[in-house]
């Protein structure tokens, strides 16, 4: 049984497969890299803007600034058990569950998060790998807006949402394979 104000969106639908000539490029860097107590400082400063990763939404949330939307898969690459209940100053407002397979970015991942944005935010848990979920942050949240993200070993990267950063989005997904999905695999 799900508590209240979470539900679980189906992965049905439309997934973009990340093809191996993509990767390079999407593990570029997008915007100014942060690390420590400058990363702090920049995040406290921040407006309005959403968190990919679980190390990031958990930064956010301790420093007292909660993104509108957070994306976690409670995994971190250096394999840190990361606690449910870590999030639930986010997750109070608004809790989706999605299904997204590393190296895809599902429909189901997208609408939940234009969903959290429209019903003013809230936690997306991620059932797979929420990396490419900075996309859907980028393609979603309202320019002026900013995407933070970690990148590991380095800090967190901000990214300020505007016209070209959302057109960088819309290029990167036309590169990706589109396919149709029963299950999200």
């Amino acid at each position: 049984m799900t508590r209240a104000g979470t539900r679980s969106a189906s992965s049905n639908g439309r997934v973009w497969i990340v093809p191996d000539a993509l990767r390079p490029t999407l593990a570029e860097k997008y915007g100014p890299v942060y690390a420590g107590e400058e990363a702090d400082r920049r995040i406290r400063s921040l407006h309005v803007f959403g968190a990919c990763g679980d190390r990031v939404v958990g930064r956010s949330l301790e420093l007292g600034h909660p993104p509108l939307v957070g994306i976690v898969d409670y995994k971190t690459r250096r394999g840190e058990p990361i606690p449910r209940d870590s999030y639930r100053a986010l997750g109070v407002r608004r809790t989706v569950r999605v299904r997204n397979p590393a190296g895809q970015l599902t429909e189901a991942l997208r609408a939940a998060v234009r969903e959290l944005v429209g019903a003013g935010g809230g936690l997306l848990e991620v059932d797979g790998e929420e990396d490419l979920g900075a996309l859907a942050l980028v393609e979603t949240l309202p320019v002026g807006a900013t995407v933070i993200y970690g990148i590991p070993a380095e800090g967190v990267s901000f990214v300020l949402v505007d016209d070209v950063a959302k057109a960088h989005v819309r290029n990167l997904v036309a590169q990706m394979e589109l396919r149709r999905s029963g299950n999200g695999d």
